[in-house]
């Protein structure tokens, strides 16, 4: 069980459906959270995208760098085209190897780096999509000892996603958004 001080970092991935919960995740974070949080979306490539703008709440999203430090209390959005990996030194790494499951970024390789750098004190949440990426990644975080949380495949628009991670392990959680929002809220306040 993880700790009320919250998690050393939150990792959230979707594709079709999932921008709209990723928003409403977002606001709901408490202003004290001071975790970072990594945002992969399957987005188009090559194709301008203020991605960043449109979800930001009170909070700025930021698409990092390559060897950019990992910084408390900042969302970090993957960039287009790359898939965007978490280093054990506490750094990004943007990979431009191939697709996986016909992405870049690819949810599962950003949940499988997070996963080897943080541990039990990390957080991944799959949301809405049309394909099973990030299914083996939230499978990672849990094997390594993290929190693996699916949005209910009956709320999802699109089931595909969660469904291919919730059939993987009976460890990783399934819940509403507003219960995805409740659990981070419950690890950062007294409330």
């Amino acid at each position: 069980m993880t700790p009320a001080t919250g998690f050393d970092i939150i990792a959230i991935g979707g594709s079709a459906g999932s921008l709209p919960v990723m928003g409403k995740l977002i606001r709901a974070f408490p202003p004290e959270m001071k975790t970072p949080v990594i945002l992969v979306l399957h987005r188009l490539k090559n194709v301008h995208s203020e991605l960043n703008k449109l979800m930001s709440a009170d909070r700025q999203i930021i698409e990092p760098e390559d060897k950019e430090q990992v910084k408390p209390g900042c969302i970090y959005l993957a960039p287009q085209n790359y898939h965007l990996l978490v280093e054990p030194d506490g750094t990004f790494s943007l990979d431009y190897s191939e697709l996986v499951h016909y992405s870049r970024p690819a949810i599962d390789e950003t949940f499988f780096s997070v996963a080897a750098a943080y541990g039990r004190r990390a957080l991944g949440i799959l949301l809405s999509g049309a394909n099973s990426d990030g299914a083996a990644g939230l499978l990672r975080i849990v094997k390594n000892g993290g929190t693996g949380i699916a949005q209910d495949p009956e709320e999802a628009e699109f089931e595909i996603m969660p469904l291919a991670a919730i059939e993987l392990s009976h460890k990783i959680d399934v819940m509403r958004t507003d219960d995805i929002a409740t659990f981070i809220r419950s690890k950062y306040t007294n409330k």
